[in-house]
């Protein structure tokens, strides 16, 4: 049976991906700072026999691990970064290990750890087969600034894919066809001269006053864009008292859409308001462009043959401890939580979900750096159920979650459902060779250019 070697080494080796998965909770790392988990993932891929390659792309903290010889080669997009402020304990109420810490409230520990399990399944199938092809695992940082693999592939570091997977922690087990928007990332940093705001405010040019007057500008300029673009922003300084005229004061922007031209051209004109903001204030603005990323591209194909899949892979059933552990995790997600489950077709009875939901359409509004790798190569995304039905994205509650076993038996269904597309394509080269003729119609002749430009470091 397809699968059944790969089942069994993911199931030989799942108590050390377990430990790396908790390593990873215990030391959430943030945006380009994953030294730990760089460390931990790179050495265990060599010890399971895989080339490792650290700063892939010209990224630090970038793990590319390679195995295998052939076509084709197929490239697991794992991740490494925590979220700022979501430190959690594996409790059903609102408790931080650290306050303001970090912690894995999107699942970047069972990302990056299934991905590296999903590998280590392909490999040992196709040591068993003697079929050639070529498993590439990445450890990608920073996808949380929604950058990481942005800055990877200005480097070169997923070139040779002929296709790539990415699964994401999620309440239900899921691919389809859905996008997630492209998007720019800005700070705009205005700077205006001060002075004492109540002896001599006449002296001053206020850097604060262009922010909020940019701010109303882009809030102006929404009725102007199509439905589907996305503007918001915080301003992160805004000055140091109310008597002095600030000098200095900045707003970061994100600017969304379904489609990376469009991301572009509403992205133009906002610097447009925020060159009139310094007009007006008679200050000057600087822009510190963070980058950007592509809408996501999900290959029909490939997400026809990963619904199979998810439909075919074992599943390890939920306890009644498990049960309950969620059925707290939403109840604590008032007001809303009843409202997100009925959302998916289910009950509020349902705390977590089991089953493959039907292949869907439409938009998520949010956005990830794997677009960026999907108009490389042909690319498929899904979920397996990891978190509680109920709970909302980016909480606390997956942070609970992503600790518990109920996220580590999510993990090990997403290797065992990668491995098995990986392995179905190899066996089958038609499947990827109708994949690539529908990405080079989706593409239409145009190729990946970065969103980065080349003068903008690695942070």
């Amino acid at each position: 049976m397809l699968g059944k070697i790969a089942y069994e080494a993911i199931e030989k080796v799942r108590p050390d991906l377990d430990k790396i998965r908790l390593d990873m909770w215990n030391n959430p790392e943030i945006a380009y700072r994953e030294y730990k988990a760089c460390d931990w993932i790179a050495k265990y891929m060599e010890e399971q026999g895989f080339k490792v390659e650290v700063g892939a792309g010209g990224v630090p903290t970038a793990v590319k691990a390679v195995w295998g010889h052939g076509h084709p080669i197929i490239g697991l997009l794992g991740e490494l970064d925590a979220l700022p402020g979501m430190s959690q304990k594996v409790c059903a109420t609102k408790d931080p290990v650290e306050a303001g810490a970090p912690g894995q409230a999107c699942g970047h520990n069972l990302l990056a750890v299934a991905h590296m399990g999903g590998a280590i399944g392909i490999k040992a199938e196709l040591e068993a087969s003697g079929k050639e092809g070529t498993v590439i695992y990445y450890g990608c940082p920073a996808e949380e600034v929604l950058t990481g693999k942005g800055f990877m592939a200005r480097g070169g570091a997923f070139d040779e894919l002929d296709m790539c997977i990415a699964f994401h922690p999620s309440a239900m087990n899921s691919t389809g066809l859905s996008v997630s928007n492209g998007l720019n990332s800005a700070v705009f940093n205005f700077k205006g001269i001060t002075a004492h705001a109540g002896g001599d405010p006449y002296n001053g040019r206020s850097a604060l006053d262009a922010v909020e007057l940019m701010n109303v500008g882009a809030n102006y300029l929404r009725e102007h864009v199509k439905t589907d673009v996305r503007i918001h922003y915080v301003i992160t300084n805004g000055g140091m008292a109310p008597n002095i005229v600030p000098d200095r004061a900045s707003v970061w922007y994100y600017v969304r859409a379904p489609k990376r031209e469009l991301v572009n051209e509403v992205y133009d004109r906002l610097v447009k308001v925020a060159k009139g903001a310094a007009m007006m204030t008679e200050t000057e603005v600087e822009i510190d462009f963070k980058g950007g990323c592509y809408e996501t591209m999900n290959n029909k194909r490939l997400v026809n043959v990963m619904y199979d899949c998810l439909h075919e892979i074992p599943y390890d059933e939920w306890t009644a401890e498990e049960i309950a552990f969620a059925k707290s995790l939403n109840e604590a997600s008032e007001p809303n939580w009843t409202q997100r489950i009925e959302m998916t077709g289910l009950t509020r009875n349902d705390h977590l979900f089991t089953g493959v939901a039907p292949i869907r359409g439409g938009s998520g509004g949010g956005s990830t750096d794997v677009g960026d790798v999907q108009h490389i190569c042909p690319g498929v995304f899904f979920n397996t159920a990891c978190y509680a039905l109920g709970v909302p994205g980016h909480s606390w509650q997956i942070t609970a979650s992503t600790g518990s076993s109920i996220g580590e038996k999510g993990m090990t269904h997403a290797a065992r459902a990668m491995a098995l597309c990986a392995l179905k394509v190899i066996e089958d080269p038609q499947i990827l060779k109708e994949a690539k003729e529908e990405f080079d119609a989706a593409m239409g002749g145009k190729k990946y250019i970065c969103p980065i430009p080349a003068e903008i470091p690695v942070p």
